[in-house]
């Protein structure tokens, strides 16, 4: 009985355990379902991004799907910069860590938004890729 006893926490662990990779592989799946329209998408704990030609569209990844979606064309973003706990990194350094690690975009309309990472080599190949994109975009308008 006291072995049980003993016992009974860890069952409780593992049941928690169960039941987190349950709900993340849920959030994969509803991720891999919204995906399938874009170009290109990425997908992390903190959030879900996607590009389709020259619009971005992010959100906040849950089990039925994306929510608090925000759709911003890069026709209109002046600044693009990787921000690791608040400090820009500049592009030629390598990937730094830090705890909050943030692709910055600014736009003409003077509005910032900040689309959340949890891995920087992740962000810092997207934001290779977002300047990519402002240049063929900037020199196509010219």
């Amino acid at each position: 009985m006291e072995r049980g006893l003993l016992w009974l926490p860890l069952l409780g662990m593992f049941m928690a355990l169960a039941w987190a990779g349950r709900h993340e592989y849920l959030k994969v799946q509803a991720y891999e379902a919204w995906a399938v329209d874009f170009d290109r998408s990425k997908y992390d704990i903190r959030s879900m991004l996607g590009q389709r030609g020259h619009d971005l569209t992010w959100g906040r990844p849950t089990r039925q799907g994306p929510v608090d979606l925000i759709t911003l064309s890069l026709q209109g973003v002046t600044a693009l910069q990787l921000e690791v706990d608040g400090q820009p990194v500049p592009e030629d350094q390598p990937s730094p860590t830090g705890k909050s690690i943030n692709l910055v975009l600014s736009t003409d309309r003077d509005e910032t938004y900040q689309i959340p990472f949890t891995d920087s080599d992740l962000a810092r190949r997207w934001e290779k890729a977002l300047h990519q994109s402002l240049q063929t975009l900037k020199s196509a308008s010219a």
